[in-house]
């Protein structure tokens, strides 16, 4: 260590910190610690290692601080973001451009010195009379090929517990790897806080990605996916190194579907936030190797897939013992749980869709809170965030798949695409082949802003592969990315569209919540050849009887002809409005979008508008060949 920078440290951390730091080996490192302590000025610097004493600490200076408060059932705890704090933030959410480099247009990004300047001025002081807390966690299964070591500098014990919860503890793999540790970055602060010990100046939140050093500034923020910089911050980052090393970091869960004769095959996922990722990740009977981030490479002509996490930041509400079975005894049994943003009332949690009344008043994102109370603008405050969380170890949980530290990955077979599209894609169809189901379903992916964005909800957009707010590099190269990705595979995974929001003429759901499993069984079906297929102009979509016989073995629930001809009708026109959407955002937004999206979506056009004179607009699922 360079004696500067060992002196500006020593006089921060205790003689066992500095000796911890001292064996970590990497200059990089040391300079950015250092340059954490100088810029925000904590009184202390503590350095977390692997150390069960360390992972006792942070949890207990969240409570200490009153980031966090105790529940009733034992390791359970609640903490509370502002009421302006609820959610990512695409407004302040930047990367930071280099003078001479450019980005797609779609997304958020500002001149580097100059977000520099202004994030670096926030952070100025902002730890002082603070603890700021080193974290060192990975990316990935340790010791793996698809490791990613990172470091966190953050004075929010709150975000450093759920570190503890959400990844994998990286201080060795640091230590294995010293100097030669390439490494991300973040340093955070919650900024002023208020008497709640909430960020009190969210007109001043900003969180700039610097992808020239793989560094993450946050400030005056403590929502989870605005702090903990190994999210979706991180997987930012992500996407640039798989860019430069050939692999693909995917906004996607993993997880292993249960098939004859015992076999387990495992599939991934695309879908935005409070679209049924999770859900579907969590199917009852089947085990969950991760629910938000996956890391694909290509191993001997195979696709072998890892969780980039090892916990789960998840939206909790509508989860209820009926529906979320796994999740549910994790959130009501002793053990280690952050809920964030639900009422709390006698140090019970309640939150919207648990399936029970909540109490009638008690303390939320808001502070004191009463059934009936009104904001400023007169609208209702409910008695949680829709977007509230909970934060848990994948580990606790009963299905919890045995793969998920494999250093290997696991072979990925499936891979789907899920939106909100009342209008047009039927509930689940499989693409003709790897290019038209990464153009078709992927780049093509249409949705609803949600909650889980601040802004307005339920405005249509295209979601690109549901990872369009993530990407760091042009969208025409990570769409190329994804195509060529499968140039690389002797079998690439089969690729499959989901839609679980299809409504009637009514506006009534096509779908039943529990209907997914159907469609996962057909998929896991599908890739081993034990189902058939009829061909519409978008895709393969199921046959009714092995419909009805999946629903009748999964679901115990009989499925008619009705059903069928509901959920798989082909509505053309509404078909080619979205084709119209799609081609007509990537021509505006994707300057150098691939050649092979225009042709796909061509190509499809023109299936559709043979149907349309054959058929009709509206045409029968049984009036499709089968194959």
């Amino acid at each position: 260590m360079q004696s500067k920078i060992a002196d500006s440290l020593k006089a921060k951390l205790d003689p066992a910190g500095y000796a911890s730091l001292l064996a970590l080996n990497n200059q990089r490192l040391f300079d950015f610690i250092a340059d954490a302590a100088e810029l925000c000025e904590p009184a202390v610097v503590w350095i977390s290692t692997d150390a069960e004493k360390d992972v006792d600490q942070t949890r207990k200076m969240a409570l200490e601080l009153g980031e966090e408060k105790p529940l009733n059932i034992p390791g359970h705890t609640i903490h509370f973001d502002g009421p302006n704090d609820q959610g990512r933030d695409r407004e302040v959410t930047k990367y930071l451009v280099p003078e001479g480099q450019t980005l797609s247009d779609a997304l958020n990004q500002a001149p580097r010195q100059e977000g520099l300047d202004e994030i670096r001025g926030l952070l100025k002081g902002s730890m002082r009379g603070r603890t700021m807390a080193v974290r060192f966690m990975t990316l990935g299964p340790n010791n793996s090929d698809f490791s990613i070591p990172c470091v966190e500098c953050t004075d929010s014990f709150y975000v450093s517990h759920s570190l503890n919860l959400l990844y994998r503890l990286g201080y060795e793999e640091f230590k294995r790897m010293g100097d030669k540790a390439q490494f991300f970055a973040t340093m955070h602060s919650s900024g002023k806080l208020d008497g709640r010990r909430v960020s009190a100046e969210d007109e001043k939140k900003r969180i700039y990605i610097d992808y020239s050093t793989d560094t993450v500034y946050s400030v005056n923020t403590q929502y989870g996916g605005n702090t903990i910089g190994l999210k979706k911050l991180a997987l930012r980052l992500t996407i640039r190194k798989a860019d430069r090393e050939g692999w693909l970091a995917e906004h996607m869960f993993l997880a292993g579907i249960h098939g004859k004769g015992g076999r387990k095959t495992y599939l991934a996922g695309a879908f935005p936030s409070a679209c049924g990722k999770t859900s579907t990740a969590m199917l009852p009977g089947e085990t969950i190797l991760g629910d938000d981030i996956a890391y694909f490479r290509a191993v001997d002509g195979k696709c072998m897939a890892a969780n980039a996490e090892s916990g789960i930041f998840g939206i909790i509400q509508n989860v209820n013992a009926k529906d979320d079975p796994a999740i549910w005894d994790v959130l009501t049994k002793p053990g280690e749980v952050i809920f964030s943003n639900v009422l709390v009332k006698d140090s019970k949690p309640y939150w919207l869709g648990m399936g029970m009344e909540p109490a009638a008043d008690g303390e939320n994102f808001v502070g004191q809170w009463h059934k009936g109370m009104k904001d400023a603008k007169g609208a209702e405050i409910p008695c949680a965030h829709k977007n509230a969380r909970y934060s848990v170890t994948l580990s606790a949980l009963k299905n919890c798949d045995p793969e998920l530290n494999n250093p290997a990955g696991v072979p990925l077979a499936g891979i789907m695409y899920g939106g909100r599209d009342a209008k047009a894609y039927v509930p689940v169809q499989q693409s003709f082949d790897w290019v038209h189901g990464i153009v078709a379903y992927g780049a093509a992916l249409e949705t609803e802003t949600t909650f889980a964005t601040l802004g307005k909800e339920g405005v249509p957009e295209i979601n690109l592969m549901s990872i369009q707010d993530f990407v760091a590099i042009s969208l025409g190269k990570y769409v190329k990315n994804n195509i060529d990705f499968g140039g690389k595979l002797k079998n690439p995974p089969l690729v499959f569209g989901v839609n679980y929001f299809l409504r009637d003429s009514n506006g009534k759901f096509t779908n039943g919540m529990r209907d997914k499993h159907i469609w996962v069984k057909w998929m896991e079906r599908r890739i081993h050849g034990e189902a058939g297929c009829r061909v519409a102009p978008t895709g393969m979509i199921p046959c009714f009887e092995d419909l009805q016989a999946l629903f009748k073995e999964v679901l115990g629930k009989d499925y008619t002809r009705e059903d069928y001809i509901t959920q798989f009708t082909i509505r053309v026109n509404e078909n080619l409005a979205k084709l119209d959407r799609v081609e007509s955002f990537h021509r505006q937004n994707v300057q150098d979008a691939p050649a092979a999206v225009f042709e796909v979506l061509d190509a499809q056009r023109s299936r559709l508008k043979a149907l349309l004179a054959d058929k009709g607009d509206q045409v029968s699922p049984f009036d499709l060949p089968k194959k």
